[in-house]
Order: C-alpha cells, then structure tokens, then sequence
C-alpha cells in the first residue's frame, strides 16, 4: 500500500468524535499531510464527548490541534468551513483522499444530492467529481429508509460508506481498542499505512510475563 500524501478530514456532529480525533492523530503521525474543516454541531459535540472545546478562528485552532497532536510544521492546515477560498474547494488542487469522520446523516444527505452549501459538503463533492476516495463514518441508529437510499447513492458514485462498528476478533480490552478498530478500516481505504493492531489472521506476540 503506497502511502497517501495529502488528507481532507471533515468532523461533523454526529456521535463518535473520539473516531475522528483518533483519525487526526493517526493520520499526522503517518506523515500525512491533513487538511482539517468542522462545523459548529462538531464543536458542541467534541465538548460534550471529550471535553475539549474547539478554537472557533481557523488559525488558532491550526496552532491548537499542531501542538496537541504534535503536527510538524506545514502538516496541518485548518479551515473555516465557509471558507470558499481554501485549497479543498477545488479540484485543480487536491487532496489525495477526504475523510468525513463522524459524519451526520444530514451532511451525509446533502453530499448525497450534490448540495455543496459549505466548505465540507464542497470538498466531498470534489473528492466525488474527482473520483478520489471518500470515506464517510455514518453514526446513526436505526437507519431510516432515506438514510439508506443515500448511502447507496454514495456508494453508486463511488464513495466508500463506512459504519464505526467494531470486531471482536482482535479481543479488545478497552474502548481505546474499539475506536482503533474502526480508524484502522479508515485508514487503510484512505491508502495510509499504520500498525493500530492485528489484521484478520495475524497474532500478536502476547506481553510479558507481569504486564496485561
């Protein structure tokens, strides 16, 4: 698997932030090269969830998420999502892959039907055009007839849809391990390498004697 240069990761407000946090910090740490939008519902929802409140101006929340996540310098840029002038509004200069991790079903329905509203739904609809991978994170249960009709239009268009539900295979000790589960699956559709854990029919050494 060749390693993706350039990422748009979107974060909406859907349950599930510690998805696309965990997403962010994985994708930094690969090297790669993120382009970073969230809306305001994902602001609420990242306080509610993780306790962490989003910077609301694009700079300071550059500066913010670089120093948690440890971003070298030029990996990471952060937009407005209104933000019609960024790199991630147009094709002519593209990002390698987009993310939209968790992504609500109202984001998910207007990316669907090609609304393109703001920078989130404008990007997807690039990646699309563009035929680029996009990965989408619905979290949402139960399914209603309309969510599933515009999964399988996404899916018909060529993005991948990609619930955050979790094996057991692995034999997860910790929550920590579930959303690695789910950002793994990510990852790998994104075209980025990670070892986040065991692969259907590996086994990992088991730990020393002592150490659970």
């Amino acid at each position: 698997m060749s390693a993706t240069r350039t990422v748009t990761l979107a974060l909406t407000g859907a349950s599930g932030m510690p998805y696309g946090l965990r997403l962010l910090e994985c994708l930094l740490a690969a090297g790669t090269t993120v382009g970073l939008v969230y809306s305001p519902a994902a602001q609420i929802v990242a306080k509610q969830e993780c306790d962490l409140v989003f910077p609301s101006q694009p700079r300071e929340a550059a500066r913010w998420f670089a120093e948690r996540y440890r971003a070298k310098p030029g990996q990471l840029a952060v937009y407005g999502r209104d933000d019609w002038m960024a790199p991630i509004a147009s094709g002519s200069a593209p990002a390698d892959a987009m993310a939209v991790c968790p992504c609500t079903m109202g984001t998910l329905g207007a990316i669907a039907n090609g609304l393109a509203d703001n920078l989130i739904e404008r990007a997807a609809d690039v990646a699309l055009k563009e035929r680029r991978p996009l990965v989408l994170v619905p979290r949402e249960t139960p399914l209603s007839a309309i969510h599933l009709e515009n999964m399988l239009k996404l899916a018909r268009a060529g993005a991948t849809i990609l619930p955050p539900v979790p094996g057991f295979y692995g034999h997860p000790s910790n929550v920590d391990d579930l959303v690695d589960f789910v950002v793994a699956r990510v990852l790998d559709h994104l075209g980025v390498v990670h070892d986040l854990g065991p692969r259907w029919g590996e086994r990992r050494s088991p730990p020393p004697a002592g150490e659970a």
